[in-house]
């Protein structure tokens, strides 16, 4: 076993004052990683949500075009003329 000396008791006091330190830090700590994680959470839905955002724009000019096309290419096909007469 180890004598007593003066360099025992300081070496027993560092050991306690790291852990003490580690024990009054460990709350603040396991805040800060539950704030990081929410943050990161909410970064990464707020970026999905511009995402679909711009996809369903995407989508709907897509569609704008599409029926802008129909309507241009049954213009320039003339009029239509019924081949029989409409009967009431």
């Amino acid at each position: 076993m180890a004598d007593v000396t003066m360099v025992n008791g300081q070496i027993t006091d560092a050991i306690t004052q790291t852990s003490v330190t580690a024990l009054g830090s460990a709350p603040g700590l396991t805040l800060a990683q539950l704030y990081q994680a929410s943050a990161q959470a909410l970064a990464q839905a707020g970026f999905a949500s511009v995402h679909a955002q711009q996809q369903q724009f995407m989508l709907a000019q897509a569609a704008t075009v599409t029926g802008i096309t129909a309507l241009y290419a049954a213009a320039a096909a003339g009029p239509v003329v019924p081949s029989a007469p409409l009967e009431a």
